[in-house]
């Protein structure tokens, strides 16, 4: 049954409410309208798929008792909903898009606006690393373009053209939030929204190879990079993502002479090791700059599927576990300083405590202290 305590203030808040964040709180369940209108009906409030869909456009205002139970069936603060400066819709970049429903992608969207929704309230207490992060074109596919373009955001982020040690890092320093999510039970993988102010990268908190991750991180940051809404979804915009990987990860002028015409596996093992990126991505650079034909890269990598290699490479674990986000459990541990705890930043950010410890699970780490 519905909390009576909290009707007059859910009354109230009523005429401000978002019509993205009625949206945004179902879709962070993983729900469509007619599971929350059943959760509604458990809570004691009845209402129709119809009246909900309204209400999630925007053409209608909830009252107290109907934004009540979406509050109760949802577990969202009745703050949460009260419309919030610069909300809109925005749409994100997803590596797996073909084998990922429109469903899942909506519940990886609705985590990105929560964690970004937190940040702006981290914000209030402390200063986060300025984004830097270029917006450049390009105006073909020319591969030496992207090579350009590698180079002048390795050249103004002071990386030179040796291995990026962490991605990850890199990433944070310059302003993007980045966070791992279990995506297991999600046809996921890596993706980014790209707010205007502190754009999200999410990576798969399941996906243990760190070469792979890399790569995932620096496809994202390409988006970031290159490309605007417009380019969401297409074809041409993922083609180009790992292109600006392959190359802000393997810069031509140094990757190149530890490439060979020959596939040694040894070799190449070294490679991997010393450059933080897989055997496969390894292959297609030297067969991208030529320096393996195109029937040595196909026979390489039919021997590497032969052996199972597409999926699970030797010399993952060699490289340690994948890179974790660093930036917001620094931030947290700063402000906890002036006595603010993660239960009070969420609660000043109007969102579940819940959903913020899963989503900044792996910045704050999961291991705990022993004492002797």
């Amino acid at each position: 049954m519905l909390d009576s305590m909290g009707l007059p203030q859910a009354t109230r808040f009523g005429p401000l409410v978002s019509a993205d964040r009625l949206r945004l709180a179902r879709e962070t369940r993983g729900w469509t309208q007619r599971v929350l209108v059943e959760k509604m009906a458990e809570h004691g409030h009845s209402v129709t798929p119809a009246a909900l869909s309204q209400l999630e456009l925007g053409r209608s205002t909830p009252s107290g008792k109907t934004l009540l139970a979406i509050a109760e069936a949802t577990g969202f603060p009745l703050e949460y909903f009260v419309r919030r400066h610069a909300d809109a819709e925005v749409q994100g970049f997803f590596r797996s898009l073909r084998s990922a429903p429109a469903r899942e992608r909506r519940w990886a969207i609705a985590q990105a606006h929560l964690l970004h929704d937190f940040v702006r309230v981290v914000e209030h207490h402390i200063e986060l690393p300025e984004l830097a992060v270029p917006h450049m074109t390009i105006s073909s596919s020319d591969p030496d373009e992207m090579e350009d373009v590698s180079i002048k955001v390795r050249r103004s982020w002071g990386l030179g053209v040796e291995p990026i040690q962490n991605v990850v890092r890199t990433l944070e320093r310059h302003g993007v939030m980045t966070t791992r999510l279990s995506l297991g039970r999600h046809d996921l993988d890596a993706f980014s929204v790209w707010f205007a102010d502190r754009p999200v990268v999410a990576l798969g908190a399941d996906k243990g190879s760190t070469a792979r991750s890399r790569f995932d991180a620096a496809h994202e940051l390409g988006h970031g990079i290159l490309h605007d809404a417009s380019d969401i979804g297409t074809q041409q915009a993922e083609a180009e993502a790992n292109q600006f990987a392959a190359t802000f990860l393997m810069p031509a002028t140094s990757i190149r002479s530890y490439l060979s015409a020959s596939v040694n596996w040894r070799t190449l093992m070294d490679v991997k090791a010393a450059w933080g990126v897989s055997l496969g991505a390894l292959l297609m650079r030297a067969r991208d700059l030529s320096v393996l034909s195109p029937q040595r890269y196909i026979s390489a990598m039919k021997y590497m599927s032969a052996r199972g290699w597409r999926k699970s490479e030797p010399g993952d674990r060699a490289l340690g576990s994948p890179e974790q986000p660093q930036l917001i459990g620094a931030a947290l541990r700063q402000i906890s300083r002036s006595g603010l705890e993660l239960a009070d930043i969420a609660a000043e950010a109007g969102l579940p405590l819940a959903d913020i410890q899963e989503i900044i699970r792996p910045a704050i780490g999961t291991r705990h202290r022993v004492d002797l």
